[in-house]
Parts: structure tokens; C-alpha cells; sequence
């Protein structure tokens, strides 16, 4: 797909929570943009003007999950161009510092290094789930 510059560019932050070896999955439910409804994605959501990145990622989580988080260190960054907005995706690697409740998503998994499967995610977060599925089998995490 081209890149049209009148796309709306969005800086998007989202957590990885890793425990005893298993990502933590949450899966949207319907959206008006088929192309990540149903699919997985490591949850957080859009920074706002005046956030840095960590404040975005904390905000998110509270929002979507009622849950408290430590941000632990940046993991990845990828750009990816949807047909009809482009994100900036900067994920981290977090950890729980409370209990969570689902408040935006349809379900929740906590899945092996060989369940995750990229096209089972939001087509942004795919590329970041082929290397952490890399990392947790070779044990760099």
C-alpha cells in the first residue's frame, strides 16, 4: 500500500506482559475497522498531546484494564500504514503491579511462545509478535 500524506498519523503505545514464559494476549471484539476486529494486540492505545510515551502507556492501561502497571524498558517500534491511518506503534515491556479487569476487549489470554501466531493480531502488532516469539525461544526475555 502507498503512503498518503494525508493519512492521519497516530502515535500509538501498547504493554507486553510476560509471566512464567506466556505474552499476555487481549482480543478486541467488533470494530468499524475490520482489518483488527477479533484480533489480538498487546493492549494500550493512542498518546495524547502533552504525554510522554510511559505516561500514554499507564493511562491506557487503567483505562482499558483497570490494572496498574511498572513500565520495565522499551522493547520495539514499528510504523505500519492501515488503509485508513498509519500508526507509530512503541511497545514496552511491563509488568502487573495490580489486578486486571477487561473493560474494552472481548477476552484475554496469556499464551506459549508457540501459540503466537502474527496473523492472529492486529496486523500493526505482527511484526513485534514474530520477534518476541523469537526472544522467548531463544530465552532472551
Amino acid at each position: 500500500m502507498c503512503y498518503n500524506s494525508s493519512m492521519k498519523g497516530l502515535d500509538v503505545v501498547g504493554a507486553i506482559f510476560i509471566r512464567e514464559g506466556k505474552v499476555f494476549a487481549a482480543k478486541r471484539g467488533d470494530s468499524r475497522y475490520s482489518y483488527v476486529a477479533h484480533k489480538y494486540e498487546f493492549v494500550g492505545g493512542k498518546v495524547e498531546r502533552g504525554e510522554d510515551l510511559t505516561e500514554a502507556l499507564k493511562r491506557e492501561l487503567g483505562e482499558e484494564m483497570a490494572l496498574t502497571a511498572t513500565v520495565l524498558s522499551p522493547y520495539m517500534t514499528v510504523r505500519h500504514t492501515y488503509p485508513d491511518f498509519v500508526v507509530t506503534l512503541h511497545v514496552f515491556i511491563c509488568a502487573m503491579a495490580s489486578d486486571y479487569r477487561l473493560l474494552e476487549h472481548d477476552g484475554a489470554e496469556w499464551l506459549a511462545p508457540y501459540d503466537l501466531h502474527p496473523d492472529e493480531w492486529a496486523p500493526a502488532d505482527a511484526p513485534i509478535v514474530g520477534q518476541l516469539k523469537f526472544d522467548l525461544t531463544r530465552g532472551n526475555l
